[in-house]
């Protein structure tokens, strides 16, 4: 993996564009109040945070999910609705009558489509999705969780991309695809697990090469597939937070 070689501030990347945190996630605010309470606090670099009640917005309005997500909105933070595609598996009825709720009950700002299937052949029905999605809220951010580079189409039909979302091993040697050269840093999100501590300006620094402005690092690990890397906040949340909020040199 080619390292940089440049005095750029880890909060910016080759081009000015600010670095900040995409969070996919957290555990349920009951079981994980004072990590939510952490989102909110003012000065944190966050470009938008994910909420999935139960596998999207739940079945009716839960009041600890509507205060976290309140919280976080009076702070200035976007917060998204967790819709899951299923690699486009699931009808799109289904999935608005879930985007409702997240608008009625959460006032979300937005949309993560997790699971979002990167194929060219699925590119229309996914656009047919994010036209409905922007039917019912006109000012939506979209964002496409392929996990990997999609099919170039799908760039022009969200406002962003999560382009890799796996491992530190993995994402260490991993490549960006030659078409992302085409569109800023800010259209693209990186979501990295097991990343040590030791590591992170290494983190950071191929995040840049790569051109993505979005990203979360977590040493936390999926357990082999087991378990959820993304619902608790990294043991190195701090350091993670003043390399991005203020800047350090390399």
């Amino acid at each position: 993996m080619p390292h940089l070689t440049s005095t750029t501030a880890a909060n910016t990347t080759g081009n000015g564009v600010r670095t900040a945190l995409g969070v996919p996630g957290y555990a349920h605010p009951l079981v994980a109040p004072a990590q939510w309470a952490e989102l909110a606090r003012p000065g944190t670099p966050l470009d938008w945070v994910a909420l999935n009640v139960a596998a999207g917005p739940g079945t009716r309005p839960d009041p600890h999910c509507l205060e976290a997500a309140g919280r976080l909105r009076n702070a200035g933070v976007r917060v998204l609705g967790h819709l899951d595609l299923a690699h486009g598996a699931r009808p799109s009825g289904d999935l608005l009558s879930d985007a409702h709720h997240h608008l009625d009950w959460y006032r979300v700002d937005g949309f993560l489509l997790d699971r979002c299937p990167a194929e060219r052949t699925a590119l229309p029905e996914v656009r047919r999705t994010i036209t409905l999605l922007r039917a019912i809220s006109d000012t939506a951010h979209i964002v496409l969780g392929h996990g990997s580079h999609p099919y170039p189409g799908y760039a022009e039909s969200a406002d962003q991309l999560v382009t890799f979302r796996g491992s530190w091993s993995d994402y260490r040697f991993s490549q960006v695809a030659e078409w992302t050269a085409d569109y800023p840093p800010d259209r693209f999100c990186h979501f990295v697990h097991g990343v040590p501590r030791g590591h992170l300006d290494e983190a950071l620094r191929i995040a840049r090469w790569q051109g993505a402005a979005t990203i979360y690092f977590t040493d936390r690990t999926d357990g082999g597939g087991r378990v959820d890397p993304w619902e608790t906040m990294p043991g190195y949340w701090d350091d993670i937070v003043s390399r991005i909020g203020t800047g350090v040199s390399e």
